[in-house]
């Protein structure tokens, strides 16, 4: 794969198969929510690192600077005149930006890590597939009311993480431009699992939503028992992108396949219908070899997972029909829906979330999500983990490579609630990216990648980015300088 193409940052995530759009970050930004960046020196305040505890890192629990509104601009006036066509000429103001490169928010997965864990110490394989499903859910849960993208990686730029409190390493880095790809590879520090693979999202604009359908193969390997999963992540779907509020709901079906067993789960992450009934519902089952059902699993990625066994789902679903649920819902039973105030048929209605799973009896806990914190709202609805991604403890910079995205100035100066800062580093980056190409074509040389290299996946054969090793021996002297 050849990761030399153009180099824009069109929308990471979101992006087209053709991503070559130009960007420019002329508008000024302007209307930010009670920013006080004195604040965010202080001690407790603002995110300050607390000292360690029992000898774990405290991490910070807030952004130095709060979101800016974005109610001062209109997506309307930029892709009006892109309905029907690639969204690679987008320019989009920085304000719908969070400032997180996509890097990191593929390390968001890790945030319910202790499901690997949990698998790995069950003896059952049914029981492990049970724990894989659970991950698998929770790791779009962080999508949950995340409007705002992330910033597209730069070319060679990467991502580490190590969490020891959690018990894993992580390092990713962005191998392809043209398609955009990002590859990542994470392992168990307690040598229990590897978990891998490589992101190819494409975009598609529907004039009212964004839909990003995913590509490329997500691998996560059990090591005491010798078995490897696989599976996609299900599509994610933005609507009101032009007008309206902004809502989210994931869709399509994800099936997770033991590559020793023969065991499958099929997981049917639900749209949300007419009404809203089945807004953020999972549903799905584990089957054998053989195709029989083993296990039901019901819930919400946004909520919690359960499950139970066939034959009392089965039971209780017969009882359902006899019982209370069998009257047919009359009109006025329906959901209501959120008036947006957005004249003609520009936006769609924001459905309201129906009450809270019905838990079937004896079915049993598999995943609850992790509150949020009290001010998320006011971070970009960060959760607690996902704050701490862009976090630069002090001497840090010492020992990443000089191309990890904490050391990205754009991030950074929008992170800070310097807006002006981050447009302009931003464009300064993008330059450099383009001149950096043009220098590479001159002298015919191709991108070289530093810490994955193009293969196959060693389960399903699909082309895959396999991690080449020898990162965390911190040998960064060929890096190349994107920033």
């Amino acid at each position: 794969m050849n990761g030399e193409e153009e180099f824009f940052d069109a929308v990471t995530g979101f992006d087209s198969d053709n991503s070559t759009g130009e960007f420019s970050e002329a508008n000024k930004i302007t209307g930010m929510i009670d920013l006080d960046t004195s604040k965010s020196t202080r001690s407790g305040k603002h995110g300050e690192r607390s000292p360690q505890e029992n000898g774990i890192q405290k991490h910070r629990t807030a952004l130095p600077a709060p979101m800016f509104t974005r109610s001062d601009f209109s997506v309307w006036s930029i892709l009006k005149k892109c309905i029907g066509l690639e969204l690679s000429k987008i320019t989009m103001p920085i304000a719908f930006n969070e400032p997180l490169s996509f890097l990191q928010r593929i390390t968001e997965y890790m945030e319910h890590v202790y499901l690997i864990h949990r698998a790995s110490n069950q003896s059952q394989p049914l029981e492990r597939m049970q724990s894989v499903a659970a991950f698998a859910v929770s790791a779009v849960a962080s999508q949950w009311e995340r409007t705002g993208k992330p910033f597209n990686p730069l070319l060679g730029e990467t991502y580490e993480l190590i969490r020891e409190d959690l018990g894993f390493r992580f390092i990713s880095e962005q191998v392809s431009h043209h398609p955009p790809i990002s590859a990542f590879y994470s392992e168990g520090l307690n040598q229990d699992f590897m978990f891998h693979g490589s992101i190819y999202p494409k975009l598609k604009f529907w004039g009212k939503s964004v839909e990003a359908e995913p590509r490329g193969t997500i691998t996560l390997e059990l090591l005491k028992h010798n078995e490897a999963y696989t599976w996609t992540n299900p599509t994610c779907c933005v609507h009101n992108v032009i007008l309206g509020q902004l809502w989210i709901e994931q869709y399509g079906i994800v099936e997770i396949l033991n590559h020793r067993t023969g065991d499958k789960c099929i997981l049917h992450f639900k749209p949300c219908g007419l009404f809203g009934k089945e807004l953020h519902r999972v549903e799905g089952y584990i089957q054998d070899k053989n195709r029989k059902k083993l296990f039901i699993m019901y819930g919400k990625w946004t909520e919690c997972l359960w499950g139970i066994d066939p034959v009392s789902y089965e039971s209780f679903k017969k009882q359902e029909k006899r019982g209370d649920h069998a009257r047919k819902a009359k009109s006025d039973d329906a959901p209501e829906k959120v008036n947006s105030d957005v004249p003609g048929n520009m936006a769609d209605d924001v459905p309201v979330a129906q009450e809270t799973v019905q838990v079937i009896p004896g079915s049993k806990l598999l995943w609850r999500i992790n509150s949020r914190p009290p001010n998320s709202a006011q971070m970009y609805n960060f959760t607690s983990f996902t704050v701490s991604l862009n976090e630069l403890e002090s001497g840090m910079e010492k020992t990443l490579p000089p191309t990890d995205c904490r050391l990205r100035p754009d991030i950074r100066g929008m992170e800070n609630g310097n807006m002006d800062l981050a447009s302009q580093e931003k464009e300064r980056l993008e330059e450099k990216q383009r001149e950096a190409r043009k220098e590479r074509a001159k002298e015919e040389a191709e991108w070289r990648t530093r810490w994955f290299s193009p293969g196959n996946n060693p389960y399903t054969g699909a082309p895959d980015w396999l991690y080449a090793g020898h990162y965390f021996e911190r040998n960064f002297s060929d890096c190349p300088d994107i920033y």
